[in-house]
């Protein structure tokens, strides 16, 4: 495939693709699906681009900045989506700059309507403690949606190998909820993949990575893992929770 070298390009490219209707749209991921499934991550979001032009995005959790990375090559200037819902460690923040500083990316700070104060005096302090699935749909699932109803198809970071509940999720897929294309180029990447990834190409990664966070949410949802345990199993401590909801 040939990748388009500006975001131009892309426009021209992607304004065919607009007010694309829902049926067309699960069309395009039945015919394609199978066919990318053992595709290379690059020539995956080079399909994307060439299929959605602007209509496409990245979203980015900045755990690291491997999909980012790969997009901005494809795609110089293409549209990076970062959920900043407030309880963020601030290494997260600074991965999140330093990714908009050093990367030909437009990045998109997503907020929730509320701020943490105002969600506080609204449903009571630290919510995440009594109700993390309100909690995150507040913060996370809907801030999300609201943000892609400007895009057809949205690339996610997703990894079969990062848990058991993602071992079926399809390089491309439909994402029911949301009413898009669900693209995951890394789906078939294993740790060993991306660790190489990092280190042939200096790609930024989030601190806490080392520093045994090896899957980062916020902070107070969030705690180091030993050493040989599951790599999510930081996440949502003391409760049956395994996801926030965007990729459920």
């Amino acid at each position: 495939m040939t990748a388009p070298n500006t975001l131009a390009a892309r426009a021209r490219r992607g304004s065919e693709t607009e007010g694309r209707s829902t049926d067309e749209l699960r069309a395009i991921v039945s015919h394609v699906g199978a066919e990318l499934e053992l595709a290379p991550a690059e020539d995956i979001i080079e399909w994307a681009l060439a299929t959605f032009g602007e209509r496409f995005c990245v979203t980015s959790s900045m755990s690291d900045a491997v999909l980012s990375h790969i997009a901005s090559r494809v795609a110089p200037g293409i549209d990076v989506l970062f959920l900043d819902t407030g309880y963020h460690f601030a290494e997260t923040i600074g991965t999140r700059d330093a990714v908009e500083a050093t990367m030909p990316v437009n990045l998109i700070n997503i907020t929730p309507v509320q701020s943490v104060a105002e969600q506080d005096a609204t449903y009571g302090k630290d919510l995440y403690k009594r109700d993390p699935d309100l909690c995150c749909k507040l913060r996370k699932v809907q801030p999300l949606a609201e943000r892609l109803a400007g895009y057809d198809a949205w690339a996610t970071g997703l990894r079969r190998a990062e848990t058991h509940n993602r071992v079926i999720a399809p390089v491309v897929g439909w994402d029911e909820k949301k009413q898009k294309v669900k693209v995951s180029p890394l789906a078939r990447w294993s740790d060993e993949d991306v660790e190489k990834y990092i280190a042939e190409n200096g790609i930024l990664v989030n601190p806490l990575q080392y520093d045994g966070y090896p899957s980062i949410g916020c902070w107070p949802c969030t705690q180091r893992v030993a050493e040989g345990e599951d790599p999510r199993s930081g996440r949502w401590v003391g409760s049956n929770k395994t996801e926030c909801g965007i990729h459920q």
